[in-house]
């Protein structure tokens, strides 16, 4: 198993340069009072800062593309880059963003989904010049089909999330983080299978800072992981299992899971649909669930962004430290707006 280094990261944030996106931050508010946290706001709200990574403003609408791209410019720096391309077994972001870079760099790009895939992503992948295969019921068909079509053409097989080089893509982040944010405390960061937490705590362990690892409770992988010490598989039930749904953390993530500058946490379904909710009605932002997951966590946004209805008060899983400053990730906004007030 490769140990994702800073090291790793950095190479990845010189090689795509400007072909992605630099994240947007911006200032949120915590508590009951807009401009909370040190800047006038309410008598009592908490006394702490909090930003949002404005993320899901990325090339296909997820940090995905920065893995996605990360994986192909190595691969052809190392002149390993097939005439049948690239191919991979997804219809979410990780099959968006590959058929995005592939396009950029002239590569073919063959990716498998089940047929059951809602036709809104086929086209999606259709229009990034994909060539779409459907194939089977379940990810799981689609997935053996891709391996095949690897083996048989010698197409770069590539992988939503379980990748060293897709991984330190996506802990570029961090960098841009803290180029808005200096000195910043904490990162939280939603978590499916662990590509993004795996990239944003190697480079967040170089700089010191702390991770903040959040996973729905009915989609628990990487705290599954922790749990039990190793690699383990989880059912997956949850409103974030569109994004967030992998079975099994890779174990990039679980050996960056140990270190001690990170914690896990999890929170409930209701938590996150308030979140997402909430994050449109006060800041028009329209995110994915696996987006809004990340920002459920945090104490004192409970109030504000992320308490449901009938919610018993209760503090949220992450309760920051006076002065600490915290930037949560949001992660994906590929999801339907009219779900969000809803």
């Amino acid at each position: 198993m490769h140990h994702l280094s800073y090291g790793d990261v950095k190479i990845a944030a010189d090689r795509v340069g400007t072909g992605v996106r630099p994240v947007a931050v911006a200032r949120a508010d915590v508590g009951a009072g807009v401009g909370a946290a040190g800047t006038g706001g309410a008598p009592g709200a908490p006394d702490f800062e909090l930003f949002l990574a404005l993320e899901f403003m990325q090339h296909t609408g997820s940090f995905k593309a920065r893995g996605a791209l990360n994986f192909l410019l190595a691969h052809r720096e190392r002149k390993e880059l097939p005439a049948a391309g690239v191919t991979l077994a997804s219809g979410g972001n990780a099959g968006l963003a590959c058929a995005w870079a592939a396009r950029g760099l002239g590569v073919p790009a063959t990716v498998f989904l089940p047929e059951t895939a809602p036709q809104v992503k086929v086209e999606r992948l259709r229009a990034y010049g994909a060539d779409v295969r459907l194939v089977g019921t379940e990810y799981a068909d689609a997935a053996t089909a891709c391996e095949a079509f690897a083996a048989d053409t010698g197409a770069l097989a590539s992988h939503a999330y379980d990748h060293p080089l897709i991984a330190a893509g996506a802990g570029t982040l961090v960098e841009e983080i803290r180029s808005q944010v200096p000195l910043v405390d904490t990162v939280v960061v939603s978590v499916g299978g662990g590509g993004l937490f795996a990239g944003v705590a190697a480079a967040a362990q170089h700089h010191g800072i702390r991770v903040v690892a959040v996973e729905p409770e009915r989609c628990r992988a990487l705290n599954a992981a922790l749990e039990a010490g190793r690699v383990v598989d989880v059912p997956v039930d949850s409103v974030a299992a569109d994004s967030l749904g992998a079975r099994r953390a890779s174990p990039m993530a679980l050996a960056a899971a140990g270190t001690r500058n990170v914690r896990s946490v999890l929170v409930s379904d209701e938590a996150v649909v308030s979140a997402r909710r909430e994050l449109w009605e006060r800041y028009r932002l329209a995110v994915e669930n696996g987006a809004a997951t990340a920002v459920s966590a945090v104490s004192a946004v409970r109030g504000a962004v992320a308490a449901p209805e009938g919610a018993d008060g209760q503090s949220a899983p992450y309760v920051p430290s006076p002065g600490e400053r915290v930037v949560v990730v949001l992660c994906g906004g590929n999801a339907d707006p009219g779900d969000t007030a809803r």
